[in-house]
């Protein structure tokens, strides 16, 4: 696996990221460690978790999981510093139970948010999950528009002042909000974020869609102007509706996509994934690998260890300048 810079830091991550959402409660242990043992041997590094996960797949899960399974895979195979370990704090629910049922809306309104106290509390408690003295990457997980960001960024850059974190990041935050944080930053000589982890894919976001988690053309522009800051892309392949048109029919996660420009995207896709033999979350994968302008990173999510496989395939697909423009150029109102 091939390595890019993170921003501007000099670290080398893996140009693909392993997300461990689900390890410790939908993914077993003994899957969770191959997965993990398997994306460390194929060359990769970025371990991404947060203290939020998962609390939701059932009934007793409290969103400690992740991060302490993390924490015995690294103590029992001593591989932390082969590990670019990413965590995050501003989406933990103090009583999931109570969080059960209810909507998302409803459910955003009881996250911890990224208060002083409540980073401070977060990063020491996460150290302790996983049974590290640091982590490499710190985000806040969800902008938290109630509290100052002055008070936010003064916390983290005295968590990264005391070793805590080497960088910190942001995730679900819209792009006027981002170069708000950098110009603080800037102003007051506290560390700028280095990544900004947001759900990006192939297809993009309906016209008219208001949406602080879905990169748009905006935050695009922003990106590649700004190439300190690196695009840590989330469902990068959207739960695989990619191979699965009935999925795409009946999936949730389609909404903020439906519309003529995903249909041509779509066709495009599926035509040139038939011509080179492969499916097309894989040629999604491959398609954002070769993102250079913003830096791109998919951020995987898998399940099963069949799941993980299928992911990191993509590795093996070879695209030329002439397939990577024509996905590029595919869209309802392309010229």
């Amino acid at each position: 696996m091939k390595t890019v810079e993170l921003g501007r830091t000099g670290e080398q991550v893996s140009q693909i990221a392993l997300g461990c959402m689900l390890m410790g409660t939908l993914t077993d242990e003994a899957s969770s460690v191959k997965m993990l043992d398997h994306y460390l041997d194929a060359g990769g590094n970025f371990v991404d978790t947060a203290n939020c996960y998962a609390w939701w797949p059932s009934p007793g899960n409290t969103g400690d999981e992740s991060e302490e399974l993390i924490g015995r895979w690294l103590a029992h195979g001593g591989r932390r510093d082969q590990v670019f370990l990413a965590t995050k704090c501003g989406a933990r629910l103090s009583d999931p139970e109570e969080a059960r049922g209810k909507t998302w809306e409803e459910v955003q309104a009881r996250f911890e948010g990224a208060s002083p106290d409540t980073v401070r509390r977060g990063i020491d408690d996460s150290l302790r999950r996983l049974g590290t003295d640091h982590v490499d990457l710190y985000y806040v997980h969800v902008d938290d528009r109630s509290t100052p960001l002055e008070e936010t960024l003064s916390a983290l850059a005295e968590i990264v002042r005391a070793g805590k974190a080497r960088y910190v990041g942001w995730s679900n935050v819209r792009t006027w909000r981002l170069e708000r944080i950098r110009q603080l930053c800037d102003r007051h000589g506290w560390p700028a974020p280095v990544a900004v982890q947001q759900q990006h894919s192939y297809l993009r976001r309906r016209a008219g869609l208001s949406h602080k988690s879905i990169v748009d053309d905006e935050q695009l522009d922003y990106l590649r102007t700004h190439d300190d800051l690196t695009l840590v892309a989330y469902s990068p392949i959207l739960k695989g509706v990619y191979d699965d048109p009935e999925k795409r029919r009946n999936h949730d996660i389609m909404d903020p996509y439906q519309g003529p420009d995903a249909e041509a995207r779509l066709a495009a896709l599926t035509e040139l994934a038939a011509e080179l033999g492969v499916k097309p979350n894989q040629l999604v994968l491959a398609w954002l690998l070769h993102q250079t302008s913003p830096t791109t990173v998919p951020l995987i999510g898998p399940r099963t260890l069949d799941q993980y496989l299928a992911a990191m395939s993509a590795l093996d697909v070879t695209l030329d300048a002439a397939h990577v423009e024509r996905l590029d150029a595919a869209g309802a109102h392309a010229p």
